[in-house]
């Protein structure tokens, strides 16, 4: 799709919000770049960072109870002055009781920095849940915790073909879309147009149902380093352009949107996506795991 086509998307589906910033904010792992948990220090390093490099003081966490994320995080982001998106695992029940378990006790002593809690990361991508299943655990969780923004995020295809309709319906109160150009073997030259038509048609599906529901880019990126996929690269380079071009756009155009991610993982196992390729996700830090950036970062 042209740019230009996007950009009349985007006027049109939410034409009150373009002409604010939208806020920036970013994925952040739980661990060192060793496969340790983070603790306190680790986390103040962390947040200093950000703060300081990026401007943002937003993060998105994933599971709440991992490596006691909430009781370890939430201090420091009140010393730092910062936000934090706790996460939910709700794939097993071992990992849905304990992050549930650390939100309910956490998140009450830290009202200020809970910006909100999503149960769920693409779950339904995976095919973890129907809709009406992630829906449940999701009013579970809001009957726990009724003083905060519950909602859940996944991939922008899955609120754009009708999958996540019950979760929309139902009484998400914020919803995070997944949208990645680099898995979907684009150019670097069709990146940002074609992460804009994504998140536009993921937005307008879900507002053509809920216009109340809160709605950020829950996850978008471009590696530094790692295996061609398809005709994406990865480079230092294109990263710097996606972030400037399609990340720094969507967030300018008054969109607010977490980037994947803060810092290098280089812990992670390399693994193998649907189509054969390997897919690496060591190297999609903004900053390197030293906490450098590897290219202007901010918007």
């Amino acid at each position: 799709m042209r740019v230009s086509t996007v950009v009349s998307a985007i006027l049109a589906a939410a034409p009150a919000v373009v002409f604010a910033e939208g806020k920036l904010g970013f994925a952040l792992g739980v661990k060192n770049p060793d496969g340790s948990c983070k603790e306190g220090p680790d986390w103040a390093a962390d947040l200093k960072a950000i703060k300081a490099e990026t401007g943002s003081t937003v993060l998105r966490t994933y599971a709440a109870g991992e490596c006691d994320v909430a009781e370890r995080l939430l201090p420091v982001a009140k010393a730092e002055d910062m936000k934090v998106v706790l996460g939910i695992w709700p794939d097993t029940d071992e990992s849905y009781a304990k992050d549930k378990a650390a939100v309910v006790k956490f998140a009450p002593k830290f009202k200020d920095q809970v910006y909100a809690i999503t149960v769920g990361s693409e779950t339904l991508y995976r095919k973890n849940f129907t809709g009406e299943q992630l829906l449940s655990k999701i009013k579970d969780v809001k009957s726990a915790l009724p003083d905060f923004k519950v909602g859940t995020a996944d991939s922008w295809n899955k609120f754009k073909d009708g999958t996540a309709n019950p979760v929309i319906e139902g009484g998400a109160d914020i919803i995070l879309c997944n949208a990645f150009s680099y898995w979907q073997g684009q150019t670097i030259d069709n990146a940002t147009a074609t992460f804009f038509d994504d998140i536009m048609q993921a937005f307008g599906h879900i507002q053509s149902i809920n216009a109340d529901i809160e709605l950020w880019v829950g996850e978008t990126g471009w590696p530094t380093a790692g295996d061609k996929y398809e005709a994406a690269v990865p480079s230092v380079e294109n990263a710097a352009r996606f972030f400037s071009e399609g990340f720094c756009g969507m967030v300018k155009w008054g969109f607010n949107a977490f980037f994947f991610e803060a810092f290098d993982e280089p812990w992670k196992p390399v693994s193998v996506g649907q189509n054969g390729h390997v897919a690496d996700e060591t190297h999609w830090g903004a900053m390197t795991a030293a906490r450098k950036p590897k290219y202007s970062v901010k918007c």
